[in-house]
């Protein structure tokens, strides 16, 4: 299939007849057209109004419109023949195109008439009319990995290189914040083609430690980083922050309850979530909380940032479902991508339940598959405490680099969407599942369009239910514990 950039070139149009374009790019005026030149701003907020309702800015709505589009789903849009030349030309500027390309277009645009515009029309029907016939007669084949590479190739055609993505990284001279920085400048986060501006937090006496690592980012000449800032200030390291990830935490010390350790990162996390409500971009800002205890540090960090909705706000869980899956591929002697809809449900801690009541490896569910005694009596306790199996072999050190490569997995999946694929992360509960409102709490979710759903109404059987609820009620003992850092 030929480039979305290439379908709106008025030249193939008219000069080659060649009429292919996606489902919704169907209706259109049929009046005359082309007498004068339209007279309209591609970037101004009666466009995005009109071409993109309910969306931020174009780039937004291109995201989902493509997501949609390639999965044989119409956007409905309101088109009439000039908002459908300014989506074209707005589509060939996001791709690059040059001057001379976007006049031609446009010189081309005036000359079609509409009787040339129906041919097209004819043209669109057939094609998705054979479209809907072959997914009639292979409705029983999977075609989501050949749609999904083709959305990812093509939403990464429409990101604009010139909006570099501002990422906000606390404690990045530490060992998950060195593992992470070199692979958000590579590109494995936001992708090959989004240029990157590093803001780089250390507390003071980490400094020069994070100008040593500052060094090694230049003498690594990533093409996508556009600018590097080290500092020991929150509010600018978080200034302008599009992503701001709170890796930096205190770890817990011999002999330290939980509770100290609430204490003691919760008045660490209240600081950053007012520099981030002072300074970072508010409502498009997102935050993803690394820092143990993750959940309720996230629950802190929002409380302080009213600016910024909280369902921008979340806790990391997606280590704990990279570690569950890959003991389940293990066991069941298989390839890690074959498993779907494996779930963390509830807190970063002990607590948390690694679910395989609704995972399937292809077409069979794993609870056909997996022995029952192996998933209660070592698969479960196992993922709940691999974190301190790490620290015992390491010798008191944490997960660093698997850290790092959950946290790379976690963003990226909220930056590009899933395709329908679930991931665990815990958000913000509006009561789901009967968790209490304002917890964050791991959940299965979909991402689309910068934002991200719970999977809902799954059945949940009393031994899941259980376990679900007593993680559940550690997050209720941990917030009161903080309840005075929040008034």
């Amino acid at each position: 299939m030929r480039s979305l950039s290439s379908l709106f070139k008025g030249q193939r149009l008219v000069k080659k007849k060649r009429f292919t374009r996606t489902k919704v790019y169907r209706k259109y005026s049929s009046g005359e057209h082309g007498k004068e030149d339209p007279k309209v701003n591609v970037d101004s907020e009666d466009f995005i109004k009109k071409v993109a309702p309910g969306f931020e800015d174009y780039k937004q709505f291109k995201n989902q419109f493509l997501s949609q589009a390639f999965t044989g789903k119409p956007v409905d849009i309101p088109q009439d023949l000039e908002t459908r030349f300014y989506m074209a030309r707005k589509n060939m500027e996001l791709s690059g195109a040059s001057a001379e390309d976007l006049d031609t277009m446009q010189k081309n645009f005036k000359k079609m008439t509409p009787k040339q515009q129906k041919i097209v029309d004819e043209v669109i029907k057939k094609r998705d009319q054979v479209f809907q016939d072959v997914m009639n007669k292979y409705k029983n084949v999977d075609f989501s990995p050949i749609l999904s590479r083709f959305n990812m190739t093509a939403e990464q055609t429409f990101r604009s290189e010139t909006e570099p993505v501002r990422v906000a990284v606390t404690g990045a001279a530490g060992q998950i914040g060195y593992a992470l920085i070199f692979r958000i400048a590579s590109g494995a986060m936001f992708g090959p083609k989004t240029p990157v501006i590093l803001q780089l937090l250390e507390v003071p006496q980490a400094l020069n430690s994070l100008k040593g690592v500052v060094m090694e980012l230049d003498d690594c000449a990533f093409p996508l980083v556009r600018g590097i800032v080290a500092t020991d200030s929150p509010e600018k390291a978080f200034e302008g922050a599009d992503w701001a990830l709170l890796v930096g935490a205190k770890p817990r010390g011999p002999g330290m309850e939980r509770s100290d350790l609430l204490q003691q990162n919760a008045a660490i996390f209240s600081v950053q979530g007012k520099a981030l409500n002072k300074v970072a971009k508010g409502k498009n800002t997102r935050v993803v909380v690394v820092g143990n205890p993750a959940n309720t540090n996230t629950y802190i960090t929002s409380a302080n940032a009213p600016l910024i909705p909280p369902q921008n706000f979340a806790a990391m869980t997606r280590l704990d479902q990279n570690r569950g899956i890959t003991q389940l591929a293990i066991n069941l002697k298989c390839n890690i991508n074959d498993i779907k809809n494996f779930v963390i449900w509830g807190n970063h801690s002990a607590t948390q339940f690694p679910d395989i009541s609704h995972a399937r490896l292809k077409d069979k569910l794993l609870t056909d598959l997996v022995d029952k005694k192996w998933y209660t009596s070592t698969f479960i306790p196992g993922v709940q405490k691999r974190g301190a199996e790490v620290i015992k072999a390491k010798d008191g050190k944490s997960s660093a680099a698997s850290a790092a490569s959950a946290l790379v997995d976690t963003v990226y999946d909220w930056y590009n969407g899933t395709k329908g694929r679930w991931a665990s992360l815990a958000v913000y509960s509006s009561g789901e599942y009967g968790v209490t409102k304002g917890l964050f709490y791991s959940y299965p979710v979909i991402h689309n369009n910068n934002s991200w759903g719970i999977v809902e109404d799954l059945p949940i059987d009393q031994f899941a239910a259980e376990k679900m609820e007593q993680s559940h009620q550690e997050l209720l003992q941990e917030r009161d514990a903080v309840a005075n850092l929040l008034k």
